[in-house]
């Protein structure tokens, strides 16, 4: 049986090259994304429609042979799930309507998974159209991260870059929120198993607003909900390898990778060297090239690009971008990387 590369490194396997994909690889950047994208204006219903999305999934593994697949969806189909309307509004992102009540919610969760079955349709197509030795990677957003668009609503107050108003909330009415982050473990508990049911043999969960939090809010949003999710989604009998990316953390990413039963930690773009290494004496991490300097190119992605393969080459490492692909990015950009990596 073919063992692909990326989860060999999960397995904690230091190998010849790392293993490579990028966030975001299937998007805008690609112009067959682009045409395909224009065929169904609503991006949820596009999220949804399992054949479409398994394209996307699949057009950057075409053109460029990456080591892992991600799953074309979105982290906000987990509130839609839970009964609050979920919108795109073009040019500005997501909006969502009122967040319904955490009772209300509670008796959803357990069918997150059947109300997003779409997902796994799209992750059995995608694994019966990828070559073997590639692996298929699920996701979900973190607890946190998903409450903050849900509390934030259309999130167009001042500091919504931080994620205020919910912040704001965690400290006002910490028992709420707590309630929400209980719920959202619940219901992503059940929407992650049934993606490794369909076929995905890594799941990663996204923290995308751990970032400027304090020790003491890091502990009670991040860690303490992370923990919850990886027991409960093990309880559901689910066995594949887990990565958290906790987004900003900072140097709280070694206690993080201490604390936490995830097989691997990504690391955002301004993990310093030093910090990814000890990080990588506990586990695999992955990471952690700018999208910026990766839209700039020349000789200063390839110095960084160096720079990584010396820093973190001699332990298990996957290779990644410390955030998502920009949708300006030249495709000769990627193919830079990939043929510096000796992944071309």
């Amino acid at each position: 049986m073919t063992n692909p590369l990326l989860l060999r490194v999960l397995q904690g396997e230091t190998t010849a090259r790392p293993p490579v994909w990028f966030m975001r690889q299937a998007g805008r950047y690609l112009p067959e994304y682009r045409a395909l994208r224009a065929t169904t204006p609503d991006f949820i219903s596009f999220c949804l429609t399992p054949e479409k999305a398994a394209e996307a999934t699949l057009q950057p593994m075409r053109r460029f042979g990456y080591d892992a697949a991600i799953v074309f969806a979105d982290i906000l189909l987990i509130p839609r799930a839970l009964g609050q309307e979920v919108w795109f509004e073009a040019g500005e992102g997501p909006r969502l309507g009122a967040m319904p009540s955490v009772e209300a919610m509670r008796d959803l969760t357990e069918g997150a998974g059947e109300a997003l079955k779409e997902v796994g349709q799209t992750l059995s197509l995608v694994r019966a159209a990828l070559d073997p030795d590639k692996a298929l990677i699920g996701f979900a957003g973190a607890p946190w991260t998903v409450a903050t668009y849900m509390l934030d609503g259309e999130a167009r107050s001042i500091g919504k870059g931080e994620r205020a108003t919910a912040r704001t909330y965690a400290y006002a009415d910490p028992e709420g929120v707590d309630a929400l982050l209980a719920v959202l473990v619940e219901a992503t508990a059940h929407y992650l198993k049934m993606q490794a049911d369909a076929g995905a043999q890594v799941l990663k969960i996204f923290e995308s607003w751990a970032e400027g939090l304090p020790e003491d809010l890091f502990e009670r949003l991040v860690l303490k909900p992370h923990k919850a999710l990886v027991r409960r989604v093990r309880e559901l009998g689910v066995t594949v390898p887990l990565i958290g990316f906790p987004r900003g953390s900072a140097a709280l990413a070694e206690r993080y990778a201490r604390e936490t039963e995830f097989q691997a930690v990504a690391l955002d773009t301004a993990c310093p060297l030093e910090i990814g290494r000890r990080v990588q004496a506990i586990k695999p991490i992955q990471g952690a090239l700018d999208p910026l300097l990766l839209r700039n190119g020349g000789a200063g992605l390839d110095r960084r690009v160096d720079q990584l393969l010396e820093a973190w080459g001699q332990g298990p490492w996957i290779f990644n971008l410390g955030h998502g692909i920009l949708p300006d990015v030249p495709i000769a950009h990627v193919e830079q990387v990939l043929k510096r990596i000796g992944a071309q």
